[in-house]
């Protein structure tokens, strides 16, 4: 269910886990630092604050909590929230009405696009939070070829060859004037690299692997990224919805996302994708709950966020993702199963759909 697990080797005592997990609850209701005098209150386990003190100093030193400020409460790290999700949570069940209006909500009666938004919507709804869905890879489409034609201007028509017959053209503006020679050079170079490949995992890969190539490459593979970084990625975004995002306005009520600049750069990471669709992306990799807190997923702009997703199927093949985008301090227990049913009611309801 998770990404990354805690330390095995850190054995800590019962009492030890007792008032952690306290600690971490309490953190996630109130969000406010919790102190030794609340978890003496609340224990039952008839313990002087001054043990508790002790304790949760022992516990800061391991990394799992941290000091808020001035003040003499605590709060989970990303190792806390960690070690809580894998050893320490029980994963709630959804009641019977939450079910059943996440059913409704996805009636298979709806069109593709509709059923997306809907699941999108739902996911913010009933969580309170920010829902996302990539849209489904219904069909395979392998690149078979590609073939660039220059045009006046700095400008290029690419030309992709879909499966046997489907023809995809765009034009793209390139930063300087490619020759037919440079173009034809960059087209065999691309058709015979990535023929055969479907297109989203063509656009993954020249996102993650070829632009860190560019400095190891000969000049004529370099000009085959260049044109191609237009071709699959900057050429695509405007013209196609890779997902769909609600409720993002949720997370400006969010005490620890409400500062202005985390915002805005929560915001413009959302509106440029890139970010968003790598991370899902991992998800759409891996098999069930997937759960990226704060600095896991490998992203600064969601360093004070968890990531909560699950692929969904059709006909036991995966298509896509779906999750709910929140503070690091979101009620787990309750998302994840939330995440978990509307993933498989989604792959239900398309399975209904073809």
């Amino acid at each position: 269910m998770s990404t990354n697990s805690f330390n095995d080797s850190i054995q800590l005592p019962e009492r030890s886990l007792h008032l952690f997990k306290m600690l971490v609850e309490h953190f996630i209701h109130d969000g406010q630092p919790v102190g030794s005098r609340t978890l003496a209150r609340d224990s039952k386990m008839q313990l002087s604050p001054a043990t508790i003190r002790n304790v949760m100093a022992d516990l800061e030193d391991l990394g799992l909590l941290h000091s808020a400020h001035t003040s003499a409460g605590r709060v989970p790290t990303v190792k806390g929230y960690r070690l809580f999700i894998d050893s320490l949570m029980r994963v709630g069940s959804l009641d019977k009405e939450e079910i059943q209006r996440i059913a409704e909500d996805l009636d298979a009666g709806q069109s593709m696009d509709s059923l997306m938004e809907r699941v999108s919507s739902t996911l913010s709804e009933v969580t309170k939070l920010a829902g996302v869905v990539t849209l489904p890879r219904t069909e395979h489409k392998a690149l078979k070829q590609v073939e660039f034609v220059s045009l006046s201007d700095n400008q290029v028509l690419v030309i992709l060859v879909v499966n046997e017959h489907e023809i995809q053209n765009r034009i793209i503006h390139t930063a300087r004037k490619y020759s037919p020679s440079e173009l034809q050079q960059a087209s065999n170079y691309l058709s015979q690299a990535f023929g055969g490949k479907d297109l989203p995992s063509v656009k993954t890969e020249i996102l993650s692997e070829l632009e860190s190539m560019k400095t190891k490459v000969n000049l004529q593979m370099q000009t085959a990224i260049e044109i191609a970084q237009q071709a699959f990625v900057s050429g695509n975004e405007h013209n196609k919805k890779d997902y769909v995002l609600s409720g993002q306005t949720n997370l400006m009520g969010v005490a620890e996302l409400s500062d202005v600049e985390k915002l805005k750069k929560l915001f413009d990471t959302f509106n440029q994708k890139k970010d968003v669709l790598h991370l899902l992306e991992q998800a759409v990799n891996a098999s069930g709950v997937q759960i990226f807190i704060g600095e896991e997923s490998g992203y600064d702009v969601f360093d004070d966020c968890s990531v909560v997703t699950s692929p969904y199927t059709v006909d036991g093949e995966i298509i896509g993702v779906l999750g709910v985008i929140g503070p690091t301090r979101m009620n787990y227990e309750k998302v994840i199963p939330i995440v978990d049913v509307t993933a498989k009611m989604l792959g239900s309801a398309l399975n209904s759909l073809n």
